[in-house]
C-alpha cells in the first residue's frame, strides 16, 4: 500500500471532484492532507482533504513540501505525467 507523502499522486473519491487526480503537497496530520490538481491541469483546487476521501496511487513526483501550483505543473511535465493527470478515473458510485 502506498504511503501518504508529499508528491504522491492520488484520486479524489468523494465530493464534486470525484474521479479527478491530484497531488499531495503537504501532510497536515494523521487525518488531513493538502492537495492540488493543479486547477489548470485537472480542475482540482488547492484544498485540505480528509485522507479517507482520496485513493493513493503508486505514482509519485518530486516536489517540495508546500510547492506552488506552477512547481507541481513543471514537475508533472518533467516526469511525463501531465497528459495522464488530465484523464479522469471512472467515478465510484
Amino acid at each position: 500500500m502506498p504511503s501518504v507523502e508529499v508528491g504522491r499522486i492520488c484520486v479524489k473519491t468523494a465530493g464534486r471532484e470525484n474521479g479527478k487526480k491530484c497531488v499531495i503537497v503537504d501532510v497536515m496530520d494523521k487525518s488531513f492532507a493538502m492537495v492540488t490538481g493543479p486547477k489548470v491541469v485537472t480542475g482540482v483546487k488547492r484544498k485540505r482533504v480528509n485522507l479517507s476521501h482520496i485513493m493513493l496511487l503508486q505514482d509519485r513526483i518530486e516536489v517540495a513540501r508546500g510547492a506552488s501550483d506552477e512547481e507541481v505543473s513543471s514537475a508533472l511535465t518533467a516526469a511525463g505525467k501531465l497528459d495522464e493527470m488530465k484523464q479522469p478515473v471512472a467515478k465510484r458510485v
